[in-house]
């Protein structure tokens, strides 16, 4: 197992699931609710599969009240899951975290992640930030009970948290377009950014790893696919992905690992193979 692996294995995931969650029904795919209370066996094999659980949902606004079936859950859209364990894994190694890293994650959801890091860096250490406040407020009221000490805040994760900084990681449970430059400046020179990235010039939505110089830059690669919702201010048009993937077949399909990033006060740059050659972004 990887040190990501053993930290991930080493927190139940179970306190942080709320009751009902919502899984595909199998002749439609639409999301529907599952309650402990109803099948508490099958509820429990959702929560400890190695797959993302949708804690969280909402009709999707562009339907048609009229055409909304909320018994078949049609029109119904997940909002907040909590991620799959081999996903948050990866993530957990590409931060490298230690004993006493100051953390800032962007994204709590139910809090299993920002418990599963607090586990590693230690009490007090671990900054959440949360824009639903039920959200929020769930997780922790789960992270007091199963005595994890960290700090959720409600608020934009846009700005990140400005209080606890700096801090020696930055890690996203969101997707971006666009890196928030206030994630880089509230991260130590050296420190480490983990970030997902909405598929804008790669069609499998790549995992961005990047360091941040002492002259404010941040700069790093895309390590391998990463899918998650993007924040909230930076949904893509839904015609994105698709332009996404000819631009990238038209380009010869290069390997994820190609990319990298690059981002400064005034703005960023994606590229191939090195700095020097930028490439557009759909």
């Amino acid at each position: 197992m990887t040190p990501g692996e053993r930290a991930v294995a080493a927190v139940d995931r179970e306190p942080f699931i709320p009751e009902t969650i919502y899984v595909s029904a199998e002749d439609t795919g639409w999301l529907v609710p599952l309650r402990r209370t109803h099948d508490p066996a099958t509820w429990r094999a959702h929560v400890h599969a190695d797959a993302p659980v949708v804690t969280a949902v909402e009709y999707d606004p562009r339907l048609p009240a009229h055409l909304r079936d909320p018994a078949a859950g049609r029109g119904v859209v997940s909002t907040s899951s909590s991620s799959k364990p081999a996903i948050m894994a990866r993530m957990v190694d590409a931060l490298r975290l230690a004993a006493g890293h100051r953390v800032l994650e962007i994204g709590t959801g139910t809090g299993w992640n920002a418990a599963v890091i607090s586990n590693i860096t230690g009490p007090g250490t671990v900054t959440t930030v949360e824009v639903t406040a039920e959200l929020a407020d769930a997780a922790r009221r789960a992270l007091a009970a199963t005595g994890y000490e960290v700090d959720v805040v409600t608020g934009d994760g846009e700005r990140g948290h400005p209080p606890n900084a700096p801090y020696d990681r930055v890690i996203a449970t969101v997707a971006v377009h666009t890196l928030p430059y206030a994630w880089v400046a509230q991260t130590r020179p050296g420190g480490l950014l983990v970030v997902p990235w909405e598929p804008t010039f790669h069609p499998d939505g790549p995992l961005a790893v990047l360091r941040r110089e002492g002259d404010g830059t941040a700069q790093g690669r895309f390590v391998g696919p990463a899918h998650f919702m993007p924040l909230h201010q930076q949904r893509s048009d839904t015609a994105a992905p698709h332009e996404t993937r000819e631009q990238w077949e038209a380009t010869g399909r290069p390997d994820l690992t190609r990319f990298g990033v690059t981002v400064t006060p005034e703005g960023q740059q994606v590229w191939l193979d090195d700095p020097g050659t930028p490439v557009p972004s759909a």
